[in-house]
């Protein structure tokens, strides 16, 4: 009996979803396409193509095959319908949004990447799109307040950076589908291993793939999904029923994404709209890289997450550590909505307050030596960053505390290195911070060389 990837199972899917190696001499891994454009064959094949008749690649600013393999994986991790790859995450985030809320307003939190905030007062507004913002997302009845007339979108990240806060998405789903409009979750830390959106409700699910989907920090990439389920053909959204030229039948008639694409108009609409004008396409090198990170998320997130328990529980009992969010900290007020929808783990991502003044936290900061100091996450090498004055710099001291994130804030993001050794330098860079002479309380570090390396 042939298995259909309906049937597959999660890791299964990681390694093998969208990709016939039949219909590319048989290559195991997926060739990389590092072309500008596609031959049109013939011209009866070329008339096809421009009426949607046929799907073909042509200019590699809309679409590639190793971006195209990507997308089919993600939404077959995810069960999605449909998907689109960007050069970024936040390009991903900023189509998505244009995409819903054209003319409309959004209804979001503080509780979200410094950047996204950032653009939400510099960019969005410039597009004739409205922010409004509740404090707490999970907030039903505030949520519910906050909806305007022409709110268009809900959106949320699933698990916030940098607090590694959980979002109740049934809940706010249930807000947002009462209103007719669709919920937007940035799926970014959890990735489909630890949670996947669509099963509670969203519509439409972002990620930055450079974060934990790729997870070796070596590319810079987006994806925009669509789940399949939300009315796009509701009188709110005019801009679905547009009539474009380019979508036009071989007898010249105009036509609406929602005629030429009824499965999945959302993604359509940015791939024929927004990509080629805006021009934020993934390309295939970084694709390539993308889906061989792909192949071991599973293992990766399930050792990160380990590694960031026992690193919190270390966190959570040192005397100069004041505070640790995060799902697995003792007194997080998450556990029940982590529970739910994070079964396996809350990932590898959350913050600390180091206490004592800036300049200890700078020391302990610049004594850290196995943790890369920067503002990426998800990376399989461990990583530092005093947030407030890096990934949420651009945030006020006002937006600052209303994000949870006061100044004494410093963000870890868990790798694959043992957690013994991470503990370790975080005891002796706070040791060096306060000048203090204390043991990390891990495991024994008198290793023999044979020991290490077993």
């Amino acid at each position: 009996m042939d298995l259909t990837e309906e049937q597959l199972r999660l890791d299964t899917l990681c390694v093998r979803a969208g990709y016939a190696p039949g219909e590319h001499n048989n290559a195991v891994a997926v060739p990389i396409f590092q072309t500008a454009a596609f031959n049109a064959v013939d011209t009866a094949r070329q008339k096809r193509v421009f009426a949607f008749e046929e799907t073909a690649f042509g200019y590699a600013r809309s679409a590639n095959p190793n971006a195209a393999v990507l997308e089919k994986r993600v939404c077959a991790l995810d069960g999605a319908v449909s998907a689109v790859a960007t050069c970024s995450g936040m390009s991903a985030v900023t189509y998505a949004l244009l995409n819903a809320a054209e003319g409309g307003r959004i209804l979001t939190t503080y509780s979200l990447y410094g950047g996204t905030v950032d653009s939400f007062k510099k960019v969005y507004p410039r597009h004739g799109v409205g922010v409004d913002l509740v404090e707490n997302i999970n907030d039903l009845e505030a949520l519910e307040r906050a909806v305007r007339p022409d709110t268009k979108a809900v959106f949320v990240e699933s698990v916030s950076n940098p607090n590694a806060e959980v979002a109740d998405l049934e809940g706010i789903a249930g807000v947002a589908h009462a209103h007719g409009i669709p919920l937007i979750v940035d799926n970014t830390i959890p990735t489909p291993y630890l949670e996947q959106p669509i099963r509670f409700g969203a519509d439409v699910v972002v990620y930055s793939v450079t974060k934990a989907l790729n997870g070796h920090g070596n590319a810079i990439g987006g994806l925009v999904l669509e789940s399949g389920r939300f009315d796009w053909s509701a009188p709110k959204f005019p801009q679905f029923h547009e009539k474009l030229y380019t979508l036009r039948d071989r007898q010249g008639r105009e036509r609406s994404v929602l005629e030429v694409f009824p499965q999945a108009p959302f993604v359509s609409r940015i791939r024929t709209l927004l990509l080629p004008f805006y021009g934020a396409t993934l390309g295939a090198f970084e694709a390539s890289l993308v889906l061989i990170g792909l192949e071991t998320l599973s293992a990766r997130l399930e050792k990160q997450t380990r590694n960031a328990e026992r690193v919190i529980g270390f966190l959570e009992n040192h005397p100069r550590v004041s505070w640790v969010k995060h799902p697995a900290a003792k007194d997080s007020p998450f556990h029940a909505l982590a529970k739910k929808y994070l079964p396996r783990g809350a990932g590898g991502i959350f913050t600390f307050g180091v206490a004592g003044t800036e300049e200890q936290r700078d020391r302990f900061i610049d004594s850290l030596r196995l943790f890369s100091f920067h503002a990426n996450i998800g990376d399989v090498r461990s990583l530092v960053t005093n947030s407030p004055r890096s990934t949420h710099r651009e945030l006020s001291l006002n937006e600052q505390a209303l994000a949870h994130l006061p100044p004494e804030s410093i963000r870890l993001s868990i790798g694959l290195e043992d957690p013994c050794d991470l503990i370790a330098d975080l005891s002796q860079a706070l040791n060096r911070a306060f000048e203090e002479r204390t043991a990390a309380n891990c495991c024994s570090h008198s290793y023999t060389q044979e020991q290490k390396h077993a």
